[in-house]
Order: C-alpha cells, then structure tokens, then sequence
C-alpha cells in the first residue's frame, strides 16, 4: 500500500473488521430473551398473588412493576432489531458495536430492576445510573452526538434528581419533626406521613414531583429534552423516548400510590399546572419546527403534558392514562428509527429539503404517516381511545377548564404537526432521490409496534385489559 498504514487512511475508506458481526445478532438474541422471560413473568403470576417481595424487600412484583417489564422490553425488542439493522446497512458501525452493546444492556438490567424497586431511594440511584448509561451512548462512536450536549443532558438530569432528593429530605425532616421514624420503602413510607396540614411533607411532595416532572419533559424542565433526542443517535433517542421515559413514570406512580390517601388534592394541583404550561410549550414549539426529529420530541413534551393532566384528574381518567402511556411507548418507538432510516437515506433531520419521501421510501413513508396519526390521537389506534378516556375523565371532574385548554392545544398540535410532515410524505420531491428498497429485518419492527398500537385501540386481550386496570386502580382510578 506504497507505505501508508490503515491508521492513515481516512476513517470512511477503513475496512471494518469482521470479529464484531456477532454482537448485534447477539444483542436482538438478549432482547429476546428479555421478552421471552417478560411473557413467562406475565403469564406465570395471578394479579390475584400480587405483589410479591423479593430481595429483602427491595424489589417487587405488583402490577405496575409487571406492566412496565413488559412494555420496555417489548419495545426494545424491536429497537435491537433496528440496531441489527442500521450496523448490517453502515459497516462503519461495527467498529464500535462492542461498547455500544454493552452500555444498552447494562442500561437495560438497570432499568428492569429500576421499575421493580420498592425502595424510592434506590429507584433514584437507578435512574441516575440510567441517565449515565445513555450519555455515554449517546458520544458514542462514528455517528455519536457531541459531548457538549450529552453534558448538558447530564446536568438537566442531575438537577431533576437532585430536586427530587431535596423533596426526600424534607419528608425525612418532616418525619423527624413528628417523632416518627421513616423508611423510603414504598409499602412502608405511607406510615411516616400524615394527613394534617405539614409544610415540610408538602414541600417535599411538591419537590419530588417536579423534579420527576423534569425527567418526563414537563415544563419548566423541559428544554433538555427536544435538543438530546434530536442530536441522540436515533437508536438511543428511541431508547430514552420509549424505554427510559417509563421508569421515570413509575417513580411518579410510586409517589402517587403513597401520597394517595394523604395529600392527593395537592398533587393534583401540581401536576395540573405542569400539564397546562407543557401542552403549551409543546404547541407553540411544535408550530416553529422544521425539523422532523424535533418535532418528534416536542410532540413527547406535548404528551407528557396529557399524562400530567390525566394524573391531576384521577379516577375515571386513569384507565385513560395508563392505556396512553403504553401506547405512546410504541408510537415513539415507530417514530424515532423510521426518522432513522429518513436521516439514513437523505443525510438530515429538516424537513426542507425532504419532500416525496413516500416515493423514495414507501414503506417508511406510510408508518412514519400511521405513526404521525397515532400520535395525534387517530382512530384505531390507542392513543385515540386513551386521549378520550382522558377527556371524559376530564370532564367528569368538572374540570371544565382542563377539558378546554386540552382540546384547544391538541388541535393546535394537530394542523402545525400536519402543515410540516404531511408535504414532506406526499409533496412533489424537490430533488431526484432513487427509490430505496427495504429489508425484512428493517420492516418487522415497525409493524409490530403498528400491529400493538392497533389491537390496544381496538381489542385489547382480557389479561392485558385487567392488568391495565390493576395499575390504574393504583394511582386512584376507580
């Protein structure tokens, strides 16, 4: 080669080696093995039998715990299939295949044993470790983002936690102050609080669901949010939307489970507020987007702002909840790697110079169409069902208000998220693009979450339908 070694060759034109083919056929064969042990878990144990403890006490299996096992690992079940697929169509991808691997799965076992914790203090340390795992992945190899937003991620995050800790003092103070001894284990921290009017409980409160609220993308904390999903590499974007997101709303399920016999007015006035200021944040942003990769994460914020004012609500609306939380795991999921695949074949995230995609891609183009749909609330999906069950539940309450501003704020969301992405699908292209053919391995993710997303809107199998209900029972449904 006239003298010139491979190091000096440019990074583009190196051959990668063959050693590393096996980690991501490896990783999907974790995945599964994730999902497989997930059904058994599922269909092994009686809601009846529930919850059972284990390891002294730290962890349990209730029904929140089981749903959202069950959720996250079906999810990622498909993003490692996605994962297969970009490292078998960017050979450069191989080179760095063994840390990225690693990172998701240990971000995995943290996250399984996270949802399962029935300790709150333990739950944070998790979520803490989870947040380092996905900055990592997030500067990690060729298409990595930079380290500077990866940071600030890291700061946001650690500001959220740190908030939420500060909220476990002041219950811990305020328990001190009673004379009571206090444990963060969630059976049992019930016993510490009281249902007088105490200041450092409700500072507490109001501390540990706005610092949760910041990990969810609800306003004020939200700006972390659209500038890392957008600048993420599309896998670990899907994985902090779709994965991570749940085991920062079970730490705000856990919360609401304790405090509901307490001080359940207080909360849903918080939670109300962060609704609102996000659903308006999220519309607003959403009409500036050009950009399809943030559009997708301001539209997270929007949906996280729905949840909030699900929660605030309570009781019938809860059902709705729960329900919209799953189904926009999936939505996400389907969202996130066919942007993937878009920023694969046109090299950017703006919506500008992309415009014909349905006849370049048609495949993607049609499930980035039913995704958009989905996530705008379109009948037979489950969000639809979900948002309505939210809105009757709304209404119930006589919270003529919420019901309002949701609806306004929704369809607002609704024509901008159209105005942008619907030209982009099916207008005339600007530029003279081949039609791109498209794998099996690439297609079979999208259409499993497609096909869960409309038998969860149309006819949800009776285990899952009771299961559902369990978790809403929970957190105050009725």
């Amino acid at each position: 080669m006239n003298g010139t070694t491979v190091s000096d060759m440019p990074f583009s034109s190196r051959r990668p080696t063959d050693s590393g083919r096996w980690i991501a056929p490896a990783l999907v064969a974790f995945a599964l093995l994730g999902w497989l042990a997930s059904i058994w878990v599922f269909a092994a144990h009686d809601l009846a039998e529930l919850p059972r403890y284990f390891a002294a006490g730290y962890l349990v299996l209730d029904p929140t715990s089981l749903l959202f096992v069950l959720v996250m690992n079906t999810v990622f079940l498909g993003i490692s299939v996605y994962m297969l697929s970009r490292e078998r169509g960017s050979p450069e991808l191989t080179r760095d295949i063994r840390v990225r691997a690693a990172l998701t799965v240990v971000f995995m076992l943290v996250l399984n044993i996270g949802v399962m914790s029935n300790h709150l203090i333990l739950l944070w340390v998790l979520i803490e470790v989870s947040t380092s795992c996905a900055a990592l992945m997030m500067v990690c190899g060729t298409f990595g983002t930079s380290k500077e937003i990866a940071w600030r991620y890291m700061l946001y995050s650690s500001m959220t936690l740190a908030i939420t800790f500060l909220g476990f003092m002041c219950l811990t103070q305020s328990a001190h102050l009673r004379g009571i001894e206090i444990s963060f284990h969630v059976d049992q921290l019930g016993a510490a609080l009281t249902t007088a009017r105490d200041g450092w409980q409700r500072l507490g409160l109001a501390l540990i669901l706005f610092g949760l609220g910041g990990k969810l993308g609800l306003a004020p904390l939200y700006s972390w949010l659209p500038e890392t999903y957008e600048a993420a590499p599309t896998s670990t974007s899907a994985l902090l939307a779709a994965v991570q997101f749940n085991i920062s709303v079970v730490a705000m399920f856990r919360v609401l489970q304790v405090f509901q016999p307490y001080d359940s007015t207080f909360a849903a006035h918080e939670l109300l507020v962060m609704g609102y200021v996000s659903l308006l944040v999220a519309a607003v942003q959403i009409m500036a987007s050009r950009n399809y990769k943030r559009l997708i994460a301001y539209a997270c914020i929007s949906s996280s702002g729905v949840i909030a004012l699900g929660l605030s609500v309570g009781k019938t609306a809860a059902y709705g909840v729960v329900l919209y939380i799953v189904s926009n795991a999936f939505v996400k999921s389907l969202l996130f790697i066919t942007a993937g695949r878009l920023r694969a074949v046109y090299g950017t995230n703006e919506v500008a110079p992309l415009s014909g995609v349905i006849r370049v891609l048609p495949f993607a183009g049609l499930l980035f169409t039913g995704g958009i749909f989905a996530l705008l609330g379109f009948p037979p999906f489950a969000s639809f069902l979900a948002e309505m069950l939210i809105l009757s539940g709304i209404v119930q309450a006589g919270n003529l208000m919420a019901f309002t501003l949701m609806c306004a704020m929704l369809t607002i969301i609704f024509v901008a998220t159209g105005r942008t992405v619907f030209p982009m699908l099916w207008g005339e292209p600007k530029q003279q693009v081949p039609q791109v053919e498209e794998s099996l391995v690439t297609m079979i993710p999208k259409l499993g979450f497609v096909g869960v997303l409309t038998m969860l809107g149309t006819y949800t199998p009776a285990p899952i339908t009771d299961l559902l209900r369990a978790v809403a029972l929970s957190i105050g449904g009725v």
